[in-house]
């Protein structure tokens, strides 16, 4: 997992409450045990006619949202089944991060451990980036992982709340595997003093 560092990207607006993992990555593309190439899946039923055919109006479609790095979204985010593909197309498509008022647990935890940040925001300041990025095209936002905060060019800024345990995480890029690897001193040491009762 790469470290989470301080970035800069546009905001796609997806205006939906209760967005599924159904909807994010449907289940004919949970075959796929490789995580490249799961954004031609993302919003499927959304972004596609059955012909193929791109839906013009939907937000990941439009010129100026095509290379969003942040999603920002509604209540609820995630939820439906425990589907770590889900995550998976949303980083291949090139998000880094999304906002929502909530997300589903098992959704958030999901983004933790495979280094998408889950931003939770007030109602109120979920209202303010959506309103924000009405005004024109190319709205952006600054994502400071360290300092806990989201801010845009016009002095606009809002904290969230993160455990400390997930932010270093993110910050050192540990997924379960390297989280582990890092104790090996400590493992070895335990296994020094602790033999095994049937040595063979």
């Amino acid at each position: 997992m790469r470290r989470f560092e301080k970035f800069s990207g546009i905001v796609a607006p997806l205006d939906r409450a209760n967005v599924d993992t159904d909807q994010i990555i449907p289940k004919q593309f949970l075959k796929a045990v490789d995580r490249r190439g799961l954004a031609a899946g993302l919003f499927h039923d959304w972004r596609f006619k059955p012909d193929g055919l791109e839906v013009e109006g939907f937000v990941l479609n439009r010129p100026q949202w095509r290379n969003a790095a942040i999603l920002v979204s509604r209540e609820n985010f995630g939820c439906g089944s425990s589907r770590e593909h889900a995550v998976w197309a949303l980083e291949d498509f090139g998000f880094r991060a999304v906002i929502a008022v909530s997300f589903a647990d098992i959704f958030r935890i999901n983004c933790l451990r495979n280094g998408l940040l889950p931003i939770v925001l007030s109602p109120q300041e979920v209202q303010a980036i959506f309103d924000a990025v009405e005004i024109g095209d190319g709205y952006s936002l600054q994502v400071d992982l360290e300092r806990q905060t989201v801010a845009d060019r016009r002095e606009w800024l809002a904290r969230f709340e993160i455990d400390p345990y997930d932010k270093r995480r993110l910050l050192e890029g540990l997924d379960d595997v390297a989280l582990t690897l890092s104790e090996e001193q400590a493992i070895a040491a335990y296994e020094r003093s602790h033999p095994p009762p049937y040595p063979g």
